[in-house]
This record gives structure tokens, sequence and C-alpha cells, in this order.
């Protein structure tokens, strides 16, 4: 990432103002720096050459002290637009990675692990861009210039050296950074997936202890974590020795311009004052290139994080359609979905027509789901089209579309929250009655009701705290509620037992009056309830 990458700006609003304040701001700083030179070199001038007294150069103190008073305020308003910009950028970079995530969908979108590295630690680390880097940043371009200005009419000799001997900072620097900023987004990728990696191990932790595998897992990521700390101690190696590298560059340059200045002043070409304002502003001319090296370290794991946010924010979008959500019957017309990796599944095609309870029926890996994926525009065909109603589903308004659509995918999941905000998730306006009638019509309100709350008990991630029969009836009732035209419900029965399974058979059979169901089936009682089945084989054509 560049030190003041274009698309930060172009990504993130905030940061274009808190540039254009920091350049205010650093000017101001530049020039309180040649004024607090200035009267510091004529106060002690007066006092060594003239015998001045403290109540002669009592104005220049009182001067000396507003400009100190004032480079306070301007490091006080510096700091503080820092942190609030910091804030917003962050704000709104997380609210457009999370609304692309979910803009790209299953299948595009990055790991969730990945994802949430990126939205929390990884853009938590601009802070210290904004507060430390950028600042210093600007300084470096502005505080050099300003005070080469004031040098040169009093001593062109040491701006001359300052003017030399002021790029090799940044050249070495530029040398270092290389190899950090590669370190750094290693570091960053190690860590996401490990993140990835570790999120993946918890969520299927009961299985690996089930089968004496939580061990193994447990030695694979003690090795990513020491590979992980082996590369971060290698940045930090590499940022300690650009530190070591630009001191001395700035300490030598220094006491260059130190030797000439006390040579000159020895043989009477220099005057005491003009002396001392150079030798005040010398380190200062440097101090800026210094910091914007020492802190680029500093906030590079936040470059390496914007750098990722902004590969996931650049990846294209699927094409999105305009038309609006039409009626009709489904067609399937050879349809074919490609998954990288995966042996390519014929041509499938179909008719499903309004009003019909429908069962996809075939052996697993067959495209079943992929079919209900295509219609929920979760994947896209290669070749062929799907249509609804003779209008082709790539033209359609996704939303508008999926707002005609109740989708029971083969896992559904929970968010931690109450038992009722699960069942509104499609439905968020819905009433209490509502909610209790879908759940009762999915057999769940025995359970519900059961409970310390009943609709207000809290649940976990992935409905932890249920069963997965009572999660399955929980995701039912979501169904149910939604009240949509076209119904998806992919293994509907699944982890339920054969009571339940007959009551909740009833109930999809009755939810599916006047509407159009198409349900995955590999269990016989399911093709009980349908009006007829497509079997997806080899050559399905139906």
């Amino acid at each position: 990432m560049k030190p003041l990458d274009p698309r930060l700006l172009r990504h993130a609003r905030a940061a274009r103002t808190y540039l254009a304040l920091s350049v205010a701001l650093g000017a101001a700083l530049a020039a309180l720096l040649v004024a607090q030179a200035t009267l510091l070199a004529d106060a002690i001038t007066d006092v060594y050459l003239h015998g001045a007294g403290l109540r002669d150069i009592a104005p220049a103190l009182g001067w000396l002290a507003a400009v100190i008073a004032a480079r306070a305020a301007v490091a006080w308003a510096q700091e503080t637009a820092a942190a609030r910009s910091a804030a917003a950028v962050k704000q709104r970079l997380r609210a457009k990675l999370l609304a692309h995530v979910a803009a790209l969908g299953p299948g595009q979108a990055p790991p969730a692990g990945a994802v949430a590295t990126l939205a929390t630690r990884g853009l938590d680390a601009l802070d210290a861009y904004f507060a430390r880097y950028l600042p210093q940043l600007v300084l470096a371009a502005l505080v050099p210039f300003v005070l080469l200005l004031r040098i040169a009419p009093a001593d062109l000799v040491a701006a001359g050296t300052m003017a030399v001997t002021l790029p090799l900072i940044p050249v070495f620097m530029a040398l270092v950074g290389l190899q950090t900023e590669a370190a750094n987004r290693r570091q960053f990728r190690l860590l996401s997936r490990l993140s990835h990696h570790f999120l993946d191990v918890v969520a299927g932790l009961p299985t690996l202890r089930v089968f004496g595998r939580a061990g193994r897992q447990a030695a694979v990521i003690a090795r990513v974590s020491a590979e992980q700390r082996r590369v971060t101690m290698r940045t930090l190696r590499l940022a300690f020795m650009s530190a070591l590298v630009l001191e001395l560059l700035a300490t030598l340059s220094v006491a260059l311009v130190a030797v000439g200045i006390g040579l000159r002043l020895v043989d009477g070409r220099l005057g005491l004052a003009t002396a001392l304002l150079v030798l005040i502003l010398a380190p200062e001319v440097y101090l800026p290139l210094r910091q914007v090296g020492a802190n680029y370290h500093a906030s590079a794991e936040g470059l390496a994080a914007a750098s990722e946010v902004f590969a996931v924010l650049e990846t294209p979008l699927p094409d999105r359609g305009a038309a609006p959500a039409p009626t009709g019957e489904i067609r399937f017309d050879r349809m074919v979905v490609r998954h990288p990796g995966r042996t390519e599944l014929p041509p499938f095609t179909a008719v499903v027509r309004p009003g019909e309870l429908v069962a996809l029926t075939g052996p697993s890996g067959c495209g079943k789901s992929t079919a209900l994926a295509v219609l929920m525009g979760f994947a896209a065909p290669a070749s062929g089209t799907v249509t609804v109603g003779g209008v082709d589903l790539s033209t359609v308004d996704p939303d508008a579309w999926r707002r005609r659509v109740a989708w029971l995918p083969q896992r559904p999941w929970l968010f931690a929250g109450t038992i009722a905000d699960n069942i509104r998730l499609g439905t968020p306006d819905a009433d209490d009655a509502a909610v209790r009638r879908a759940a009762a019509q999915a057999g769940a309100l025995a359970f519900i009701d059961a409970l310390p709350d009943a609709l207000a008990t809290h649940i976990g991630d992935d409905g932890a705290g249920l069963s997965a029969g009572q999660r399955q009836r929980i995701a039912l009732a979501r169904v149910f509620l939604r009240d949509a035209p076209l119904v998806l419900l992919d293994e509907p029965t699944a982890a339920l037992d054969a009571d339940t399974e007959s009551d909740i058979l009833a109930a999809i059979r009755a939810h599916a009056a006047g509407r159009t169901v198409l349900l995955v089936a590999h269990r016989p009682s399911l093709l009980s309830i349908a009006d007829r089945e497509i079997a997806l084989t080899p050559a399905a054509v139906s």
C-alpha cells in the first residue's frame, strides 16, 4: 500500500477532510517552529553578547511562552482530529466491507474468519496510521520545506548541506520499507488464516472430540501460531533496523551541519544569532522524516489490513438485474453450474408450475441444493437459463425477487439473540401473535413455552443451547412467518423424530396451498406430500 493510498481517500470521505486539516495544522506548526527558534536565538544572543537582563528579554520570553502554548494547541487539535477521523474512517470502511461481503453472497465472499479479522483487529490498527503516521507524513512534506526557506537566507551553506542530506533519509526508508511492507502483508495474511482455522476448529470441536482429533487440531493451531510468531519477530527486527538506520542518518546529518556552523563561527564568518537559529532548526528539519519512518512500522498492520479491505471492496459484484420480480412457472433450461475443482454436472432441464409442491430427488452431489442456490441468486449458471414466467432470472432485481421467496437451507443458521428475533429474521415487523402462530405451525411452540422466557429466551450463535431438531423447527417457523409465494426447502425434516416429522409434513402441505414449493428430499416421507418428483440423474430432464 502507498504511504497515502488514493483508495483510502476514495472510500473514506473523512480521510479527505482530515488530510486537508492536517495540511493546515502542519503549516501552522512549521510557522510556530520558525517563530520559536527566532525568539530563542535572539534572546540567547542578547543575554550572551549584550548582557541583557531578565527584564530586557521579558517580552521575548512572553512571546516564546505564547508560541509554545500555540504549539501545544496545534498538537492537541491534531490528536483530536486524528482520533475522530480514524473512528469515522473505520466505521465507514467496516460498513462498506460488510455490505460488499453481503452483496458478494455465499461462494464469492472471503472466509468468515478472515472477514472477522479484517473488520475488527485489522481496521482497528488504522488508529496508528491516522494518529501518528499520516500527521508525520504531512509534516515531512511541509516542515522541512518551510524551515529551509527560513534557513537559506540566514546561512546558505547550512541550507545546502541539509538539502543534500535530507533525501538520504526517505531513500533508505523506502529501501527498508519495501521489506517491511512485504513482511507485514505476510503477517496479516497468516493472522487471517489462523483466525479462520481457529473459528472452524471451535465450530467443529464436538465432532473433533468424538473422533479423537481435537489434539491434532491443537497441534495444527500451535504450528500456525509459531509460524505467525516467527513472522512477527522478523517484522519487528526489520522495524528496529530501519529505526536505527534513520536515527543514524539524521544524527550524522545534524552533526555535519553543526561542524560546519562551528568552524565558520570560529572564523568569524557567521554571527552567533544566525548560528543559534540554524542549530535550533536543524534537528527540526530532519525530525518529521525520522518520525515518518518510525511511525510507519506502528501503522504497517493497519496499512496491510486496509489493503486487504480494498481488495475485497474491489472484487466485482455479480451482475444485478433491474427488472421487477416476475410470477409464473419456473423453467430450468439446460442449466449448468460450474464449481472450481469439482466435476461438472450434466445440464438440468425442468419445469415447476405455479401452485405445485415439487420434490427434487437424487443422490448427494447431483445438484439439488445448487438448483435452489441458483433460484436464490447465490450461484449463476455457467450456461443455460433459469426463467420465471418467461423472464430470465439474471435480469431480475435480486432484492425484489428474494422478497418473494422463503428459504430453508440445508443447515439453517440461528443468530445470537432471542428466539422471537430469529423467527422474525425475514419478517421483522411481525407481531408476537404472528410469531406464535408460525412457531405452532412448525411444532416449536410447545418447547419454546417450556423455556424460562419463552419467545424472549436468548440463544447463542448457531442456536447454542438448543438441540438440532429444535433449531430446525425454529428455522421452519421463520419460513412459515415469511408467507412468501415461493418456498424453497432443503431437507426440511432433517434432525426431526418420526412423530414431529409427520406433524411438520402436514404443516408444509397446508402451507403450500396457493404457493409454489420446491423441496429437496432424501426421505420417502417427504415424497408423500409432493405433487410430483423431479429426479436429478446424469441425464436430468423432466
